[in-house]
């Protein structure tokens, strides 16, 4: 099964930038919709961008304009870029491949992983 680990995370200051990795095992990673997601404390994990195969992305209201994901599947890496970072931003963020349900809704198809924390804080 894919696995996915996260880094690039830390501490930051409010109008800071971070850009955070996630690296995929597996040959299937081309295929994959890739999504980032972020859990604060006491909140639902959100899914905040997402990047399809082909490279067209979509966003969530709260990041749309600061925030930019992109993929290099040569590398079986996608990057999400975070700019102009809030403290509401302050979040473990983690990555998988996504599917997408006749709902209309979509959930991870792998485990998670271990996530990387990134705390935007004066």
């Amino acid at each position: 099964q894919v696995q996915f680990v996260e880094s690039g995370g830390g501490l930051v200051q409010p109008g800071g930038s971070l850009r955070l990795s996630c690296a995929a095992s597996g040959s299937l990673f081309p295929i994959y919709t890739m999504g980032w997601y972020r859990q604060a404390p006491g909140k639902q994990r959100e899914l905040v961008a997402h990047i399809r195969s082909g490279g067209t992305t979509n966003y969530a209201d709260s990041v749309k304009g600061r925030f930019t994901v992109s993929r290099d599947n040569a590398k079986a890496t996608v990057y999400l870029q975070m700019n102009s970072l809030k403290p509401e931003d302050t979040a473990v963020y983690y990555c998988n491949a996504i599917r997408f349900l006749v709902t209309g809704k979509t959930e991870p198809v792998a485990s998670w992983g271990q996530g990387t924390q990134v705390t935007v804080s004066s």
